[in-house]
């Protein structure tokens, strides 16, 4: 029975190509969530041990079957897909406070960078590392956001849970307190505010 629950698992995320969620597996399998995670790990370990090319992926309370790791280059070689451009440093500073404060709205983000940051969510919307969850329920109804899966794989954690401890901050320090966060994902670069306080304006390429 085990086994016909791996292959069928197997097959499932074979032809979904993308996370489903544990709750929608254990919904129509008719088998409890704590179950179909065994069997996951079960399946991802053997993928593992015989150096198969494929990985099973948890991400939070979703599951996707993805190609190794060690097998990028030559998958992308083979497919001719070319390597999405680096994001810049202001693009990774929106990121940082978006993955620590979610779900907050671009105001909060420009609060804590001190920067006009509507270039940044945009770019970070466009690759599918943060997505609009909501509305504020305030005057203009402003868009809330939040990272999704693709920011998970990313980074290659399973939830977010897992991201580097942050100390607490309030919006007016947050820049120099998350700098360490957003170390971890770049190197570190000088950022630059005006001395009166105003929104900068950020550049309008990303690097």
């Amino acid at each position: 029975m085990t086994e016909n629950l791996s292959s069928t698992l197997e097959a499932i995320l074979f032809a979904a190509g993308e996370s489903v969620p544990l709750a929608r597996l254990s919904l129509v399998l008719g088998r409890d969530e704590e179950e179909i995670a065994r069997a996951l790990e079960d399946l991802g370990a053997v993928y593992e041990k015989e150096k198969r090319g494929m990985r099973i992926l948890r991400l939070d309370d979703k599951v996707q079957m993805c190609s190794a790791p060690e097998y990028a280059g030559v998958i992308s070689a083979c497919l001719e897909q070319r390597k999405p451009p680096m994001l810049s440093q202001a693009a990774l500073e929106t990121l940082a406070v978006v993955a620590y404060f979610q779900p907050v709205t671009r105001a909060y983000v420009e609060q804590v960078r001190g920067v006009d940051s509507s270039y940044s969510v945009s770019v970070l919307v466009e690759r599918g590392l943060i997505e609009e969850c909501g509305r504020l329920e305030a005057p203009g109804r402003p868009a809330i956001f939040r990272t999704t899966d693709v920011f998970l794989r990313t980074m290659g954690i399973s939830r977010l849970s897992e991201l580097p401890v942050l100390p607490e901050v309030s919006g007016s320090e947050g820049l120099e307190k998350i700098q360490s966060a957003i170390d971890k994902l770049t190197k570190p670069q000088k950022t630059e505010t005006k001395e009166n306080g105003e929104l900068e304006k950020e550049p309008d390429e990303e690097g």
